[in-house]
């Protein structure tokens, strides 16, 4: 059920060393302000804190009170305040105020201003408008990266989206560049390069320029990564766009994994309290279902509970001597196991339920009508109508993104159609959105004369105009050859299966979309993979706009060993979802090779449209 790898699979590095290195790191930097102190922390860094250094390590070194930063400032008595922020702006104003407010009062304090992962010039800028630039000493927390899972690392940066990919913001860059240094100075140079975006060849030359200014220090080592690839969001946003039901993509969609762990609430814990899970390779359970599809997932667990209760009946006719060995040697691990499995059920019957009620069914046969490219008058309606009964306004611009993407634009008909409608079902306070999705490139409109070539153009002049209509309405799915469809075709995304698409036993990676679609991001590193290069896929190159944008970057390296060659790094700028992830997994399994991750922040289809909206949920 689970992927069990091959046994030459590849072994994996031991990422803790990054989680002691950033808690040494933070340490060091709390105790340059000897004495006891309170903490103010921004909501965003906590979850990741806590998974380095937890309330009772932070108190060892004296940290006495923890403080949220938030609008009103709590009072402190402490005659030293540290804060531990993101370098953005209103946190500068936060603490401006903060500082001026004791000047008023007449009170001298020390402050400390710790920047994580880095500091930049703009803030130091705002503290120096302030006035309390002498008052404060400011230092980096260089933490960017954290290990989530055995294979995966995040750099927890949410923000980068919108930031670089809207804003056009180019200050996570250095950020990005800095972490892939770090884990080639751990874990010794990356002998093969490839990437394909603007960001990604921009972080790429970054980091070769660090990697040449500290000459030498990974020189002579021998490389336990032998692949590293660079993949930016834009250069796929339909994977990221469609609904997930692998079991931990639907986790997440459903739930929400926050920073490697989920709020389970009292429907999935079938008690009055809420629980918080840690979801990773540790968790046996887990680890078994978490790439599956989700139509596998029920079978496996009740197979599972039978199996659990067969351990248990095994004490019926055991002498004193085996049962307390029993007691001794297997009892806990049954007994963890059974709760862990009675969350699971309870997470999947909770799914189901809410599935149910939004009629998933019927979601995912449009999407798949999209990601083909048939039925589009269908799937249109069934976008209106979901507008129209007011379901969700993230799902239903989800969808129009969906729908625009895959064709390439929407024909000014439409557009103009499904924005007033969506902008009378769900109120006027989203037209900046729909600005965003069009800067984007989410959700656009069709330039006028895209749409009909000069055969139908003849066509239309033989009939009546309101025959004609029709006709243009009809050509106008097929004429635009949009690039997605190109591509899609170039890349063999959308499977040809003859009878039923197995679930059970995949044959290929489009089983995270239920055997409907490839994900593009993973059939491109695939087809590098398997080339070593770019070489012919100049025309998927282009057709993605990223003619100047792939690159390979190899070095002569004899130190590598068949290993470590077979050990990739692939590196989503701008979030990758766990469907990604899941495909590269099975994609490891049938080649041989062993897939580590790295991302900005994990994604899915409604963070993606938060990131564009202006309208704050």
């Amino acid at each position: 059920m689970a992927f069990p790898h091959r046994p030459d699979a590849p072994e994996l590095p031991d990422f803790s060393m990054l989680k002691r290195l950033a808690r040494d790191q933070l340490i060091y930097l709390l105790e340059q302000l000897p004495g006891k102190k309170d903490l103010f922390i921004e909501a965003d860094l906590m979850s990741p804190l806590d998974r380095i250094a937890n309330v009772s390590i932070l108190k060892q070194h004296e940290v006495d009170k923890l403080y949220k930063v938030e609008n009103k400032p709590p009072f402190s008595s402490s005659e030293q305040l540290c804060f531990l922020v993101r370098p953005r702006i209103k946190n500068m104003r936060y603490i401006a105020n903060l500082v001026n407010a004791d000047k008023m009062a007449g009170r001298t304090r020390k402050y400390k201003v710790i920047f994580s992962p880095q500091k930049f010039y703009a803030c130091e800028m705002v503290l120096e408008e302030e006035g309390i630039y002498g008052d404060v000493s400011c230092d980096e927390w260089a933490f960017s990266l954290l290990p989530l899972d055995v294979d995966l690392l995040s750099m927890e940066l949410p923000e980068f989206f919108r930031d670089y990919f809207l804003e056009g913001d180019q200050c996570w860059i250095n950020t990005v560049a800095q972490a892939l240094h770090l884990l080639s100075t751990l874990y010794g140079p990356f002998p093969n390069c490839y990437g394909i975006g603007r960001c990604a060849k921009m972080s790429h030359e970054l980091w070769r320029k660090l990697e040449e200014e500290e000459d030498g220090e990974t020189k002579g080592r021998r490389p336990e990564i032998g692949h590293v690839f660079l993949l930016d969001r834009d250069v796929d946003f339909v994977t990221a766009l469609c609904s997930q039901v692998v079991y931990e993509g639907l986790v997440d969609d459903t739930f929400r994994v926050k920073c490697g762990s989920v709020d389970f609430g009292p429907e999935v814990t079938s008690s009055d309290k809420s629980l918080k899970v840690l979801l990773n390779a540790e968790d046996k359970v887990f680890n078994e279902i978490r790439n599956e599809h989700f139509s596998n997932v029920f079978g496996f667990l009740s197979q599972k509970a039978r199996n659990l209760q067969a351990q248990y009946d095994r004490r019926r006719g055991m002498d004193i001597k085996q049962m307390k060995n029993f007691v001794s040697q297997e009892l806990k691990g049954l007994k963890q196991e059974h709760r862990l499995l009675s969350l699971h059920i309870g997470a999947c019957e909770s799914i189901m339920k809410k599935k149910t009620k939004q009629d998933f069914q019927e979601l995912i046969k449009t999407e798949h009508a999209l990601l083909e490219g048939f039925s589009i008058r269908e799937s249109t309606n069934y976008i209106e109508e979901h507008i129209d009964r007011q379901v969700s306004p993230i799902e239903s611009l989800r969808l129009m993104c969906l729908l625009s993407i895959t064709e390439n634009g929407l024909i000014p008909k439409d557009y103009r159609s499904l924005k007033t409608q969506y902008l009378q079902s769900y109120g006027p306070e989203h037209l900046l959105t729909f600005s965003n999705l069009r800067r984007a490139g989410l959700l656009t409109e069709q330039a006028p004369g895209d749409t009909l070539t000069a055969m139908e153009s003849k066509v239309s002049k033989l009939v009546t105009d309101k025959a004609a209509g029709k006709i243009t309405d009809a050509f106008s799915s097929l004429a635009k050859r949009s690039n997605f469809r190109a591509i899609s075709k170039k890349l063999n995304l959308i499977p040809r299966v003859d009878g039923e698409y197995d679930l059970k036993v995949p044959r290929d990676m489009a089983y995270v979309f239920s055997g409907a679609y490839v994900p593009l991001s993973c059939r491109i590193i695939e087809q590098v993979l398997e080339r070593q290069s770019w070489q012919g896929l100049d025309e998927v190159v282009r057709l993605l706009n990223c003619s100047e944008l792939a690159f390979t970057d190899m070095t002569k390296e004899d130190k590598a060993s068949s290993e470590s060659l077979r050990l990739i790094l692939v590196v989503f700028l701008g979030g990758c979802t766990f469907s990604e992830i899941s495909a590269l997994r099975f994609l490891g399994r049938e080649k041989g090779y062993r897939f580590i991750f790295l991302t900005t922040a994990v994604t899915n289809s409604v963070r993606l449209m938060e990131a564009m909206s202006e309208v704050k949920a």
